[in-house]
């Protein structure tokens, strides 16, 4: 079946599922196959849910192909060719959001901002990989006005495939750092990877935000249409100054002759480019400045990302949905400037995917920790087990469950408590036990 006709399908039926266990009525279900699962198995099941097709790339010899079965070549170039083929439908500008730490906290506040103006069709939780973005393009529809779109990668080539996806008007990396290096093998690389964004809209004449403060960013970005923020600079089109962050974060900016004080909801300093990052954004969009600085005063974390949390034990800041040596480091850092009369601990999970870099990445964390002075430090994960010694007086787990086993004969009151890992570590489950 062409493309263009199995739009005319979706047109009538405009749901997408790859998940036969969630079928809305009328939907079309997408047979995914990967190393642990084959959908072609669940196509029928997923007609007998309510699908009103299922699109599969393999079938039984011998068994006749039902009306509302569809058999194509290859099942997730489809709905990715289905998913581009509707992006070009709708013509509706697009922003593509990368980088390696904060993607998905801008792309929210950018969506937030955006929405004071505009029906905004944006990335849910964090669906940005090669499955991920053909969905949130085929969850727009003729009422959307702009769609912003995050982005993931693990190897090279990663965001060079989404931009064909996706084929964005603009493009926004929100910084560079040390994560997912065993896909990408080196730093280059993954710097490499994400100027792919770059590389997409210089070649098609689109605009990008650039943060100045990024020697790498701004010189990759040379020559190209971009709008520049930052910080103390009033230059830049964007430009705050950080006020506070004890813990949330708090940042003035300006507009024209007026100054605008945003208390926002997000714990820590390093959130202030995210921030001024959809300031940019939003202002170049005709977003007003009372409606920027309300949108991010109001918007709430979510997802174990940034979040501060008072219970009946403790009071937490909860950052486990993801970690590398940037953010870590940054967070750690952050967490030991707070002011508090509250004795400090740090609960932080191994760094996954760092490939060869590993060792040394969780040794640095390890001298870093012996710098600061926290009241307990425990460690989640194996990678941290060989850099520690007696002296350090830290205490390792092997796995989140060991912990919460250990927390039960010897529960925690009356701390401050720093929660940070790989989201692969679960973190989360130690909330109710804090």
């Amino acid at each position: 079946m062409q493309t263009n006709d199995l739009y005319s399908i979706f047109l009538r039926y405009p749901s997408v599922t790859t998940d036969s266990r969630m079928c809305e009525k009328d939907s079309i279900f997408f047979a995914l196959r990967g190393e642990r699962f084959n959908g072609n198995l669940f196509a029928e099941k997923a007609l007998e849910a309510g699908c009103a097709y299922a699109v599969v790339d393999e079938w039984p010899e011998g068994i006749p192909l039902g009306e509302r079965i569809i058999l194509v070549e290859d099942v997730l170039g489809t709905l990715q060719q289905l998913a581009t083929c509707h992006r070009r439908k709708l013509k509706i500008p697009v922003i593509a959001i990368t980088g390696t730490n904060g993607k998905t906290t801008t792309k929210e506040l950018i969506a937030v901002g955006l929405a004071r103006k505009f029906k905004v069709a944006y990335t849910q939780g964090n669906f940005n990989n090669h499955i991920g973005v053909p969905l949130t393009l085929l969850s727009m529809n003729q009422s959307h006005e702009i769609a912003v779109v995050e982005m993931g990668a693990n190897h090279p080539g990663d965001i060079r495939e989404l931009c064909g996806i996706a084929e964005p008007d603009y493009g926004l990396i929100t910084n560079v750092g040390k994560a997912h290096l065993e896909g990408f093998g080196s730093f280059e690389k993954l710097v490499s990877t994400k100027g792919e964004l770059y590389d997409y809209i210089r070649a098609h004449d689109g605009k990008v935000f650039v943060n100045r403060e990024s020697a790498i960013l701004y010189d990759l970005t040379e020559g190209m249409d971009r709008i520049l923020y930052g910080r103390d600079d009033p230059s830049l089109f964007a430009s705050g100054t950080l006020a506070d962050a004890t813990p949330f974060m708090e940042f003035d900016w300006r507009f024209f002759d007026r100054s605008y004080r945003v208390r926002t909801r997000l714990v820590g300093e390093y959130n202030f480019d995210n921030a001024i990052a959809a300031v940019a954004v939003c202002k170049f969009f005709g977003i007003n400045a009372e409606n920027i600085s309300d949108a991010l005063e109001a918007y709430e974390p979510s997802n174990h990302r940034s979040q501060f949390r008072r219970t009946e034990r403790n009071d937490l800041i909860i950052d486990a949905y993801n970690a590398n040596p940037t953010s870590m480091q940054a967070s750690v850092g952050f967490f030991a400037s707070i002011p508090t009369p509250m004795p400090r601990m740090v609960i932080l999970g191994e760094m996954k995917e760092l490939g060869e870099v590993s060792e040394e990445e969780h040794k640095k964390l390890i001298h870093s920790l012996r710098t600061l002075s926290f009241d307990r430090v425990y460690l989640v994960g194996e990678s941290f087990r060989k850099w520690v010694v007696t002296a350090d007086r830290f205490h390792c787990f092997s796995d989140v469950d060991e912990l919460i086993g250990h927390l039960g004969n010897d529960p925690v009151k009356n701390h401050y408590i720093l929660l940070k890992g790989s989201h692969s570590v679960h973190l989360e489950k130690l909330i109710d036990y804090l």
